[in-house]
Parts: structure tokens; C-alpha cells; sequence
């Protein structure tokens, strides 16, 4: 099945709707069925048809579909964020007693997931570095029930060995899962390489306009319909209608906004490791990253999300460095049309040094990557010699 046909096609039943080009959006909580036996196998068989669209709604199940094929999956689920679908996807495969490995320093909400709300259930997390795929092994207990990867991560990006977690996990009898949102399906497919579960904040690059927030969990049938009949349906936090529409426009576009916004982002790199100002680089396909030959086995490309430290000798110099930017917007996110920039010390005191100070993480958009150069060049200049 070709990519152009999964983004433009597949799932939409134009013959159902009038013959219209875009999908409609099936705006309704409650669907009627005819007979009352009608009824009965709509409401026992919930997960396949629609009876009530906090479980089933036809504009969601074409995202639903396109998603599933994208990542190479039998099936996937749509939530309401992405935080929901990794809180649904977790809960859903965890009891009492049980204890998860992770990989350290995960997505802050993930990490309130592990550390915070889940102890209270008894369930326990450990944190191991996953540049090293052997501290997954050495960290599982007789209790242990999910490996949590996040590769790259979305800040400095680190990756996992994806083949050899989920060997280690596959001895074992362990579920793997991974936050996948860097990468887009298009960029990294993780279930080819092993993985059970891939779950992406659909608010990035498959939104792609910075107008809706979703999460997506992506894996066998088995597993969609075990949280499905759990995290899902019980805990509700479910895609609306409207959001899955504006879901299903941004995958029209996404090959071309991902290409563009890579291309854009080697461009800006190149001018950046010759800057004196600029003292390293995070990128996954940077040559001068020490996991590059991993992160070409495992991913097609990276997008246009990118750090560099800063020759900074003080949180404000850091600050005035951002405020001087012109095209770049200070927000958190990405994905969308437009260039954003944030900075690791949002949370420090004005005085601090604690590690990653000097850290400022860009997302790339859809402008023209020159007039983005000419905008950190001067901003450059703000930074003390």
C-alpha cells in the first residue's frame, strides 16, 4: 500500500458521504439502530461498530485506519492527547504489584505518570540510560511488565537500540512500548523493528496546523481491543469528531511539511556547527552525534526539531539570546507550520548553572530556512565574546 494512498485515500468511503472529497465530520454522540437485536450486537461489539462515539465514530475510525497502516500496525486507537493515549496505553497493561523500566528522564508528563500517579495503584517504575540497551536487561524484576522507550527523546535526543530492547524484552515476556511522536510514523516505524506499542502525540507533526491536541497508540488488534475494553473506554479520554477531522487534513500534507522541514533544518545546522557561539549540536543525524550510525539504522530521516548549547555564561544571556529572535515564537510543541524556540531553563532561577543551562531547543517550520539563519545569526550576537 502506497504512502499517497494511505494519507489521501484509504479509509474514506466516498460513496457513503455523497461522493465528497474530504471526509465529513460525523459530529454526534448517540447513533439508532433499526431493531432491537441491531442494537444489542452494536453495543456488544463496541470496539468495530458505532453505537456511542466515546467508542466508536466513523471520522475517527478513518484516522484510526490511516494511522494503523502508517506505522505498519494491524490497528491504533485516537485519544484526546497524547499524554492520554501513553496514560491509557500503561494502565491498561499494569496491576498492582507490577513494575515498569523506563527509559530516564522521559516526557515530564510520562515521568508524573510513573513517579507520581501510578505508586499510588502499586505500581513501581525504574529509570535506566537507555543508551545502553544491557541497563533495560539488568533493571527488569520477576514483576516487571513494560519496557517505556522514548526515541528520540525531545530535547537532546537520545535513541534506544529499538532491536535490542525489544529482544531483551521479547526472552522476557515483556510488553514495549515507545513514545514515537519525534519521528512521525513516517520517519521511524518501531513496530518493524520489534516494538509491541508505538504512541505518538498527534498535536505535532500529524496535526501539523498547532490547532488541535491528540494522541495515537498503535499496535496488534489484540492489544488495541485489551485497552480499548480498559483505558480507553473506561477512562474516556477519547478524540472528538472535529478533532480527528482536523487530524485527517493535516495527514494530507504531512509527507510534504516533514520533507520540507527537515530539509530546512540540515540547512540551519550546517550554518550553526560554524558559529563560535554555538558550543554543541543535538540532532540525530548530525554527523557528530555519537549514536549516528544507530539513529540511521533506525530512522529515515529527523525532521526539523533540533538543540544546541550555547556559549552562554549565565541564564540570562541564555534569555536575551531568545528574546532576540524575531521569526522563531517561545513556545513548547512542534509539528506545525510555524518556527518555535525553547529554552531548558524556563524552569531555573536567574542565577542558576545547573546542567543544561545553556540548552535551546528549535523547531523548524515551514519558513524559508535563510530568513531563519539571518534571525539566529543576529540573535547570535547578543551573546557576551
Amino acid at each position: 500500500m502506497d504512502l499517497s494512498f494511505i494519507l489521501n485515500h484509504l479509509g474514506e468511503e466516498r460513496e457513503d458521504y455523497f461522493n465528497a472529497v474530504a471526509p465529513p465530520v460525523m459530529q454526534t454522540s448517540n447513533f439508532a439502530f433499526r431493531t432491537v437485536d441491531e442494537m444489542r450486537r452494536g453495543l456488544r461489539e463496541e470496539f468495530s461498530y458505532p453505537a456511542y462515539t466515546r467508542g466508536v465514530n466513523p471520522t475517527v475510525e478513518m484516522l484510526r485506519e490511516k494511522m494503523a497502516a502508517l506505522e505498519g500496525a494491524e490497528d491504533a486507537l485516537v485519544f484526546a492527547s497524547g499524554s492520554g493515549a501513553i496514560a491509557s496505553a500503561v494502565m491498561s497493561n499494569v496491576n498492582q504489584g507490577d513494575h515498569i523500566v523506563s527509559v530516564r528522564n522521559p516526557y515530564s508528563w510520562t515521568n508524573t505518570l510513573f513517579t507520581k500517579l501510578l505508586p499510588g495503584f502499586g505500581v513501581e517504575a525504574s529509570f535506566v540510560d537507555g543508551n545502553d540497551s544491557e541497563n533495560f536487561e539488568r533493571a527488569i524484576r520477576p514483576d516487571t511488565r513494560i519496557l517505556y522507550l522514548e526515541s528520540p527523546n525531545s530535547f537532546t535526543f537520545e535513541l534506544q537500540d529499538l532491536r535490542a530492547v525489544s529482544a531483551i524484552a521479547k526472552k522476557h515476556g515483556i510488553l514495549t512500548m515507545i513514545d514515537n511522536s519525534y519521528s512521525s510514523p513516517l520517519y521511524q516505524q518501531p513496530l518493524k523493528l520489534g516494538i509491541d506499542l508505538s504512541i505518538h502525540s498527534a498535536t505535532k507533526y500529524i496535526g501539523g496546523h498547532s490547532d488541535t491536541i491528540a494522541g495515537i497508540v498503535c499496535g496488534s488488534r489484540e492489544m488495541m481491543r485489551r485497552i480499548f475494553d480498559s483505558g480507553y473506554m473506561t477512562l474516556g479520554g477519547v478524540a472528538a469528531p472535529f478533532n480527528a477531522w482536523l487530524l485527517l487534513r493535516g495527514l494530507r500534507t504531512l509527507e510534504l511539511r516533514l520533507e520540507r522541514s527537515s530539509e530546512s533544518a540540515v540547512k540551519i545546522i550546517r550554518f550553526l556547527e560554524k558559529e563560535p557561539a554555538v558550543e554543541k549540536i543535538y540532532y540525530p543525524l548530525y554527523e557528530g552525534n555519537p549514536q549516528y550510525e544507530l539513529a540511521r539504522s533506525q530512522m529515515e530521516k529527523a525532521g526539523g526539531l533540533f538543540t544546541i548549547a550555547l556559549r552562554a555564561n549565565s541564564v540570562a544571556e541564555v534569555e536575551r539570546f531568545c528574546n532576540s529572535l524575531k521569526r522563531f515564537l517561545l513556545a513548547v510543541s512542534w509539528g506545525g507550520h510555524e518556527s518555535l524556540v525553547m529554552p531548558r531553563c524556563l524552569g531555573m532561577a536567574p542565577d542558576s548553572k545547573e546542567a543544561g543551562y545553556n540548552l535551546v531547543r528549535f523547531y523548524v517550520g515551514l519558513e524559508d530556512p535563510q530568513t531563519l539563519i539571518d534571525d539566529i545569526r543576529q540573535a547570535l550576537q547578543t551573546l557576551a565574546p
